[in-house]
This record gives C-alpha cells, structure tokens and sequence, in this order.
C-alpha cells in the first residue's frame, strides 16, 4: 500500500486519462509522508500504545485516565468511541494510497497491469487475513474466512476496480448508492425473527431432537425489518445463514458478508481525498480547508442520520462510514497541514517507520507476545522494585514503555534497512 506522488484532477474522463496528464505534470513521483504517518499513527494504537494507556489508567485511576482508557475500549454496539476510528481509518488510507500507486501503474504498465496487480494484491492479503485468523490450524467449518485483513482486501478490491474505470462523478454515485442502498436493505427486507421466546428454543429442541440453535432459530416463520439489534438485523441474519465457517461472534461476524458494502463505500471516501490531494491545480492550504469541511460535514452528517440508522460499527451502518470517514478526513487535514504544509517531519518519523510496514507490524503482532517478551527487560524484580518503591501499578506501565520501544525498535529497523512487505 504505497504512496506515489504525482498529479491528477477530480474531474478527468477516466484512471488512464488521470495518469497520462500525471505523467506529464510530474517527473517523477515520492511518497506523501503525511499518508505514512498518518497509516502508522492509526497502527500505533493497536501495537502498543493501547496497552500503554490502559497501563496508565491501571496506575492512576481518575477521570482523566478513565476517559482515555474507555476511549480505547470498543463500544459494545451503538455509539462512537475513538477506537472504532482505527479500523475504518485503515480502510480510508488505503483508498488514499490507491489512488497514487494505481494511477502510476496504468501511466507506466497500463490498465492490465493495474488489473492483475488489484486481483495479486487482493488474494494475497485475503489469504494472509485466513491465515492470521488462525489458517486451517482447525478443521472445517471452524476456519474463519472473514476478518479485519480479508474486509480490507474485498474493500480495496472492490474501490481499486472503480477507480480504475469510472469517472469521479460516476465513483460519487456509487459511493452514495452503496451507503443509500445498505441503508435501504437494512432498513426494508424483511427477515426471521431468530430471537427465541423464553425456554422456545428448549421446548422445540426436545421435541423434535434438533439441538442446533443456531439453524433451529432461522426456522422462524416470523419475519420483521429495519431492527438494528445486535444479533437481530438482516446484516446478521445473512451472515448467520449464508456466510460458511467459523464467525467470530458464534452466529454472526463483524467483518461478515452484507456490511462489506459499505466498507467498499469507506475505501472510495478514501479514493476521494487521495485524489483531492494528487490535484496541482488546488495549492495544499485549500486542500486542507477541503478535507476539513469534507470531515466536519461527514461528522455532523452521520450523527444525524445516527439517529434513524444507528452509528455502528460492528454491521458497519452508512452512519457509521460518514462519521469515521469524517473524522479519518481531519485526521489526514491534520497530518497533511503539518507534515506538508508546515514541514514538521521529524515529530512523524516513528509514525513513518510503522506506516511503512504496517501489515508486517500487524501480522509480528499477531505471531509475537510483545508484552511478555517485555517482561524479559522488565518484568519480575525490576517491575517489583517499581511497583514497591514509587507506586502501585509503575512497574506495568514501564513494562508498556518497554513493549511498544520495541515495536517502535522494529519498525526502524526494518525502515532503515528498507525492508517493506509488498504485496
């Protein structure tokens, strides 16, 4: 997911048209740095500065510390917390870095080129998104085929295609007919009520013999429409009927088939800012007015239409993509402004280091226990001596500092030597 810089305009007839006038704008193409930090600031969170701030509250319990910590905690279901940005924020920098990345390889390989490297990258990272869920480990059906990695592949997949063939007015629509049409199927086709009435399920089961509850629900006869209960919406409803495997929630999943819709339509919010950004034609202070009014309007936006299509990012509610997706804008707004506009680099540079490897940090995480391979440096009698001598929960903090260090460790060492995982 790299970031080619290089010049473009919103209204242009097609993604091969935007490269030839990009090929002749520019002589050669760099990454936007700001798109790096801001890939690796959102990463950052989810390998150690998390635990860091949980840390943190554990040792000092006000209600400063348990503000940040309940912000780093997902909301159970409705509602907004700034850990359900990451995700969503992942998915927007992605379309970002299509637009740079896709538009040089049509100027310089062609549309087929562009093609075969959607359809490369996407099965790769589908595949790997398997195999950090736990591969075939398992046997079948305990084999989960939908996760964080897999949505982000189907999102980029799906934008990277459109990119490549529609105009931005035609990138527009489609991007407005996925989140009005999710809302619609959400909202209007009916589906079973699988909430069992108290001890049904039981009466049924003994009587028949059938134990499966899970089959034994979408027996229902009963149908209703346009609930956004958890457990009781068309999105889990179709995960719980058609989507094969192992689902995260028992019957369900939260990156599952039908809300891969409008994660496509966050990735194309993405596609839209990469190509405010790749346009000479506006100077960077205005792109940064723009980004700032696109992310206060998706914002208020999406809280108000919260209000009938809840915000919620576990069926990913076209509420929800205008909220992180107005927010992921202020996000770029803010690293934009400062790393480009203002030339304040060397703040970024760790976040540089982590968005430049930010699947292979993912997937480190995944395969090493960074928190007890810190307690090696940190833990037994030296986290004692802190917790003793100055105060209760020090030395877990410490042992925090000492976890993301090494993350941070391995991040600049795979970017000086300029190893980057490529797919």
């Amino acid at each position: 997911m790299s970031t080619l810089n290089s010049t473009t305009d919103l209204t242009v007839a097609s993604a091969a048209t935007r490269a030839d006038e990009a090929a002749k704008d520019t002589g050669g193409s760099g990454r936007l740095m700001s798109v790096d930090a801001l890939r690796g600031f959102d990463m950052f969170w989810i390998v150690g500065a998390e635990y860091l701030v949980h840390a943190l509250h554990r040792m000092r319990d006000n209600w400063f510390t348990r503000g940040l910590a309940n912000q780093l905690e997902h909301v159970d279901w409705e509602g907004f917390h700034f850990y359900d940005l990451i995700f969503p924020l992942f998915v927007f920098i992605v379309g970002v870095s299509l637009v740079f990345s896709l538009t040089k390889t049509i100027a310089t390989e062609g549309q087929t080129a562009a093609h075969l490297r959607i359809v490369r990258r996407s099965v790769l990272l589908f595949v790997i998104g398997i195999i950090y869920s736990g591969g075939v480990s398992s046997e079948w059906p305990d084999i989960r085929l939908m996760g964080v990695l897999n949505r982000i592949a189907l999102a980029y997949f799906f934008a990277a295609l459109i990119f490549c063939h529609f105009r931005f007015r035609g990138m527009l629509a489609i991007c407005a007919g996925l989140l009005v049409g999710y809302w619609g199927l959400m909202t209007l086709v009916p589906f079973p009520d699988v909430r069992p009435t108290p001890g049904g399920t039981e009466i049924i089961a003994k009587e028949t013999g059938f134990t499966n509850t899970a089959e034994l629900n979408l027996e229902s006869t009963t149908m209703i429409r346009g609930t956004y209960l958890k457990g009781v919406n068309l999105a889990n409803y179709v995960d719980q009927k058609y989507l094969p495997g192992k689902k995260w929630d028992g019957t369900w999943d939260p990156e599952g088939l039908l809300s891969t819709l409008p994660a496509i339509a966050t990735c194309l919010l993405g596609v839209f800012a990469g190509l405010l950004l790749r346009n000479n034609r506006i100077d960077s202070q205005r792109k940064v007015v723009y980004l700032i009014a696109g992310g206060v309007g998706g914002v208020v936006l999406g809280f108000v239409w919260g209000e009938s299509f809840p915000v919620i990012k576990k069926i990913w509610t076209s509420s929800y993509v205008l909220v992180a997706g107005g927010y992921s804008a202020l996000l770029l707004a803010a690293f934009y402004q400062a790393v480009e506009v203002w030339r304040w680099q060397k703040w970024a540079m760790p976040f540089v280091w982590i968005g430049t490897n930010a699947i292979t940090l993912y997937l480190a995480k995944n395969i090493i226990d960074v928190r007890r391979l810190a307690a090696r440096f940190a833990g037994g009698d030296i986290k004692n001596f802190f917790e003793n001598t100055l105060t209760t929960g020090f030395g877990e903090l410490v042992v925090a500092f000492v976890a993301l260090g090494l993350i941070l460790v391995l991040a600049h060492f795979l970017h000086r030597k300029k190893i980057f995982l490529r797919l």
